[in-house]
């Protein structure tokens, strides 16, 4: 068996557990849900820091981001679910405050780096898995609780964002002609971007047959906004990659590279499906 094939079947068969943790997780109950993301909360905080701090110019503090940012996930859980009052916070603001302080008693030379790749790991990272939260926990007065668990919701997501994904493959290698930003992605083009836009555009309507929790347009609406800030949130790890010189974020999933690499483009799509259905329940 050649390397190429042996890559291929290690990537396959990562691709494959990958899947069914995460859909597993999501699906078989809140409990699980919130165990699963509260451990990719924490590995991929994790990451970024120990990525960042390669840098000479840049220290983070890797424990204190990651602890703070599982506890956070952690805190939107229970508040989201009407568990926990919102006092459930003040540790985490504490944690902030604290890493903003003690860059005065460790007296680097770059503090002002140090903070604001310290930040950076709380807002690209930790912030929007916590949002998930949002999504997984809808209003349901016959609940004692006031809430009621959707993991549709956010199952629905990243559906979207794996639909895209696999058309865009599709149509880029069979129709790719037009480069889409070649500064920071150049193996991506217009006519892959809009037929992966396609495909989970059709996935949304699978969805509209089976969940009625949202229209066949709330749906439809969901998908492309998925599709839009998946494809920039993919584009700004592109970015943060090319800016730190390296290939990939890390090598926790064997063929795949790291926890970042596999959910960059969940890092904006998650807070902008927020959003979206928040602006539905104003309209």
């Amino acid at each position: 068996m050649t390397d190429k094939i042996k890559n291929l079947c290690l990537r396959t068969a990562t691709g494959i557990a990958f899947v069914a943790v995460l859909v597993g997780g999501i699906l078989w109950s809140n409990v699980t849900f919130t165990l699963l993301f509260a451990v990719v909360t924490g590995l991929s905080v994790r990451e970024f820091c120990q990525v960042v701090n390669r840098r000479a110019d840049v220290q983070t503090n890797a424990v204190i981001c990651t602890v703070a940012g599982i506890y956070l996930f952690l805190a939107v859980s229970g508040f989201c679910s009407n568990l926990t009052p919102s006092g459930v916070f003040i540790p985490y603001l504490l944690s902030v405050v604290y890493l903003l302080v003690s860059e005065l008693y460790l007296k680097s030379e770059h503090a002002l780096n140090n903070w604001a790749y310290t930040m950076m790991s709380q807002m690209y990272v930790a912030l929007p898995f916590a949002s998930l939260n949002i999504l997984a926990y809808q209003p349901e007065a016959s609940y004692s609780i006031g809430v009621a668990y959707a993991g549709m919701l956010p199952f629905s997501v990243f559906v979207f964002l794996w639909a895209s994904d696999s058309g865009a493959y599709c149509f880029g290698s069979l129709f790719g002609r037009h480069k889409l930003f070649p500064r920071i992605s150049p193996n991506k083009s217009w006519e892959g971007s809009v037929g992966g836009g396609l495909v989970a555009v059709a996935a949304s309507q699978i969805f509209a047959c089976f969940e009625p929790s949202l229209g066949r347009w709330e749906w439809l609406g969901l998908s492309l906004t998925v599709v839009i800030f998946g494809t920039w949130g993919d584009l700004v790890e592109s970015l943060l990659k090319r800016q730190l010189r390296i290939k990939d974020s890390g090598n926790i999933l064997p063929g795949h590279g790291g926890m970042l690499d596999r959910f960059d483009s969940s890092l904006l799509a998650i807070p902008a499906s927020v959003i979206y259905l928040y602006t539905l329940t104003l309209l």
